[in-house]
């Protein structure tokens, strides 16, 4: 079983993506997949007058702040655009695809957080009224349902809370809750860049290899969205994923790339 998650960032060559996945579907991979679409989202965001807010926690990770007009704008474009523009890809290959959120049928169930801790201007600010949250289960029966009558689940946040509130959730976290739950023996996490850069602008710095030993020390280094991608693989090699791998979504086969070792390998010590 492999999870694979496509990230939203603009870039990211979807048509490719899908070409990959239908193959290997009908070879006889089974893979589930979830995706992003912060990129729809902003540029969703600035064309209805409500231009993105991106706030830094206390502990150095970036977030979309997300209040409710945010939120239906958030759903809009993940689950009204980006999911149905997947299926449709790969319906028209011959994948027997279905979209879903993490909404539908509870499949990706998380805490709302009552309020969030931010760095603004080097100071602390506390901010209320915020629909983000996290992935803390993913219940798998409808997506075993889908699974063993042919079907490939192409998956979104939001998610829900205990409460029943949609919330945003990062989505390389939630892939990796996705993956434990699952039982998949490998989660990928395609992004925009070739894997993991120890400088962020110099695609030639790629690190090809990390074991879990080695996650914290990786963290010291990396920027921006790889924050979490690292800490979904963390997250996800110690609920018993043996192997997460970061590629570059951008590739002709990223799917059959990452799968072969191109980009950073991320596996359990030896």
């Amino acid at each position: 079983m492999i999870v694979a998650k496509i990230g939203g960032s603009a870039g990211v060559d979807l048509d490719a993506v899908c070409r990959d996945l239908a193959e290997l579907t009908k070879a006889g991979r089974q893979i589930v997949l979830i995706h992003g679409g912060s990129h729809e989202t902003n540029v969703l965001s600035e064309k209805l007058g409500k231009p993105p807010r991106f706030v830094t926690s206390v502990s150095g990770m970036e977030s979309r702040y997300t209040d409710r007009e945010t939120l239906e704008i958030f759903e809009m474009a993940y689950v009204g655009k980006v999911n149905k523009s997947i299926v449709e890809r790969l319906q028209k290959l011959g994948v027997n695809a279905v979209g879903l959120s993490g909404l539908d049928g509870r499949l990706l169930e998380g805490r709302r957080k009552d309020t969030i801790k931010v760095i603004e201007n080097g100071k602390m600010k506390v901010l209320r009224d915020d629909f983000t949250g996290r992935v803390e289960r993913a219940n798998t029966h409808l997506i075993n349902i889908l699974l063993s009558n042919g079907y490939l689940p192409v998956i979104t946040p939001p998610a829900i809370s205990y409460e029943g509130d949609a919330i945003n959730v990062d989505g390389d976290r939630a892939a990796a809750v996705l993956a434990e739950a699952l039982k998949a023996d490998t989660l990928l996490l395609l992004s925009n860049v070739p894997g993991l850069l120890r400088n962020l602008h110099d695609p030639t710095t790629l690190i090809r290899s990390v074991t879990q030993d080695e996650i914290d020390e990786v963290m010291e280094f990396a920027q921006g969205r790889m924050k979490k991608k690292v800490l979904g693989a963390k997250e996800a090699l110690a609920a018993g994923v043996q192997r997460v791998i970061i590629g570059d979504g951008r590739r002709a086969r990223p799917i059959s790339d990452a799968l072969a070792g191109e980009g950073t390998v991320i596996s359990k010590a030896q």
